[in-house]
């Protein structure tokens, strides 16, 4: 596998409209959190796949089929797997988003939240706007977007500090570099937070790319 710009490319490709028809009923990041269940499980069934993503049987039928038919994963008596492809789309997702569950804190806006780092994607946010209308869009109640500067998280935009309890998780948990992002989803559901953050780390991610 290539660059992430190949990788953001497949997973864009597995959640697009083909004409004619409709456009699939899952998003993006719902393409990330399958191949990280796949991943994970060893051999996954889709009924499994479908209660874990809390996606319909049909939703998830076609969104197997992409998969499959991209080369990223293959079915057997035993279940789905990744193919090497697979693997290698999901370790190169990883190394550009380093995701994990957060604790509820004075900056976010949910009772579960979820943050992903973003590596050296600090020169394309602007004010966190994109990334908050990003989550809300894929069903979160919003995103709190942070920079790192080399010394301190930084909330564009904004002057609000990050307190020390906050601050010292973040860096303990991510261990950014000076230009990383840290995009915490939140949400009532564990879920939407999740797919929320992911959400608005891929909106950045293809900022940081556009030509």
């Amino acid at each position: 596998m290539g660059s992430s710009v190949d990788v953001l490319s497949i997973v864009k490709e597995a959640s697009e409209k083909t004409a004619p028809g409709r456009p699939p009923a899952y998003s993006e990041a719902h393409v990330i959190k399958a191949l990280e269940i796949i991943g994970s499980e060893g051999g996954i069934g889709r009924q499994l796949l479908s209660e874990k993503l809390r996606l319909g049987e049909g939703t998830i039928r076609t969104l197997v089929r992409r998969l499959r038919g991209l080369g990223l994963l293959s079915i057997s008596r035993g279940g789905m797997t990744l193919t090497e492809g697979g693997h290698s789309a999901l370790l190169e997702l990883k190394e550009r988003m380093f995701a994990t569950e957060f604790p509820e804190t004075n900056i976010t806006v949910g009772s579960r939240n979820y943050a992903v780092l973003v590596r050296d994607a600090g020169g394309s946010v602007d004010k966190g706007i994109e990334q908050r209308d990003a989550a809300l869009i894929a069903g979160a109640d919003g995103a709190t977007t942070l920079v790192y500067d080399g010394e301190k998280l930084v909330m564009p935009g904004v002057e609000v500090e990050v307190d020390p309890s906050t601050a010292k998780h973040i860096l303990d948990a991510f261990k950014p570099c000076r230009g990383d992002v840290v995009i915490i989803g939140s949400a009532r559901d564990p879920l939407d937070a999740e797919i929320g953050a992911k959400s608005a780390a891929l909106r950045l991610l293809e900022r940081m790319h556009d030509p």
